[in-house]
């Protein structure tokens, strides 16, 4: 079982003057920004939000943070937890900074900082929590997350295999949470009128959706990846989660530094589920797939950059192909062919050829997809209300089952039949075995019947 470690505030205060040293700024003592004024809750009546994960992306979602309209009076940070807790202090000066208020500030906020997660999880102060952990340990916080009663906002790629997916929606479904799914081009203005064109027939029948083939994950073994000194303080059995141990490197821990984990298979689908999972999700929003997906996968080679088709049950051909370059469509768009024309779908703008399909009126019996201009604050109104987000689980599952079928089938070699009634490839036990894969001991999915 992986260490558990709580820093109290009395405990990390002691090492203050070692952790300024190395440049890292503290949370303060006196929660003077947390008292309750009659137009601002106090803070036993505000959400409480736990960040697990505190690298990369976590200090990318600090504009998110600082835009929202219930930061910090209707919600608040509360707990922070990482393996390395170093960034646990790194992520908390950030936010102090750019969130609660000017640089150099004295907000007056306190913090819990866990090195296991799981001790947050046991919080009574935390209600709903983040997780921007690398996709092979984002399953089991979530599930755990929902049996603790804690609503849950995951990023994207949501899982690392199809079955850990199915187990993250049925954990939400059964626990009756509220899950956000980071594909935040859901909360786009020019996204969601792009999707509602393509709904709405605006294209004509519609042929085939064109992306970028993006490259999956390779074997570590691919990787000249030597020991290296661990840093102190790092959990890295911890991180290494549920694969086997290998000694620690730099450069798998870091996302992109060649390798980085994100393009290495036992933690991560590579740029196919990274910048698939954006497009997918907008292309099942636009075909009206988000409970099903394709019927058949075909990979034109067995590399793991090899192009992909699928085929959807109403003849509609989704392609991964070199074809389409990055002066086409952007890594998380797609191109929509019909036979009145295009639609040509980046992050945050499309257009259309010719351009008449997108100056066409709307009808008032036309299709209206669920409208959210903040994915995070969605997320918060959602808390509130008990209604579905934007971006639900179900729907971020399905799109990265979709950058799973794609993978497998490379893996494979051949054309896969697949159900996504039952989730299987039917007939077919070599490509199932790729559905899930084994778990160490201590970071097994609990059973949830």
């Amino acid at each position: 079982m992986p260490r558990l470690e709580r820093f109290s505030r009395r405990r990390f205060l002691g090492k203050s003057a070692a952790l300024a040293a190395g440049g890292i700024a503290l949370p303060y003592v006196i929660p003077s920004g947390v008292l309750a004024r009659p137009d601002r809750p106090g803070a036993n009546e505000r959400l409480g939000i736990g960040w697990i994960g505190t690298g990369r992306r976590a200090h990318q979602m600090i504009g998110d943070l600082k835009s929202t309209r219930s930061l910090p009076g209707e919600c608040q940070l509360v707990a922070v937890s990482d393996v390395w807790t170093k960034k646990c202090h790194e992520y908390l000066h950030r936010y102090e900074e750019n969130v609660l208020g000017p640089k150099g500030v004295k907000t007056g906020a306190k913090y819990a900082i866990y090195r296991d997660y799981r001790a947050l999880l046991d919080s009574k102060d935390v209600d709903a929590v983040v997780l921007t952990t690398p996709e092979h340990a984002r399953a089991l916080p979530c599930i755990l997350a929902c049996q603790a009663g804690k609503d849950v906002y995951a990023e994207k790629p949501l899982s690392l295999t199809v079955r850990e997916g199915r187990a993250m929606v049925q954990s939400v479904r059964k626990y009756q949470r509220v899950c956000q799914v980071g594909t935040q081009q859901r909360s786009t203005l020019r996204n969601r009128e792009a999707c509602e064109l393509v709904r709405n027939g605006r294209l004509g029948k519609l042929e085939s959706v064109l992306c970028q083939n993006w490259a999956g994950s390779r074997p570590y073994g691919d990787f000249d990846l030597p020991a290296e000194p661990l840093p102190d303080d790092l959990d890295w059995d911890h991180w290494c989660g549920q694969t086997d141990p290998v000694p620690f490197n730099m450069r798998v821990y870091l996302t992109y530094n060649n390798p980085g984990w994100h393009n290495i298979r036992r933690y991560s689908g590579g740029w196919t589920a990274n910048a698939g999972s954006h497009a997918l999700d907008n292309v099942q929003w636009a075909l009206g797939t988000d409970a099903t997906g394709p019927v058949e996968v075909e990979p034109h080679g067995n590399r793991f950059d090899s192009e992909v088709t699928f085929r959807y049950a109403s003849g509609i051909q989704l392609k991964l192909t070199r074809e389409v370059t990055e002066q086409d469509v952007s890594a998380f768009g797609a191109i929509f062919v019909g036979e009145r024309g295009r639609l040509v779908m980046h992050r945050g703008r499309f257009n259309t050829v010719p351009i008449s399909i997108s100056q066409e009126p709307r009808g008032e019996d036309d299709l209206r997809l669920y409208e959210s201009n903040h994915h995070f604050q969605n997320w918060l109104d959602c808390i509130k209300s008990r209604q579905q987000p934007v971006a639900d689980i179900e729907s971020g599952h399905r799109a990265c089952t979709i950058c799973h079928l794609a993978n497998i089938a490379r893996w494979v070699g051949r054309k896969l039949a697949w159900d996504p009634d039952r989730e299987v490839f039917p007939n077919d036990d070599d490509a199932n075995a790729y559905l899930a894969r084994p778990q160490r001991a201590g970071f097994q999915l609990p059973d949830l019947t």
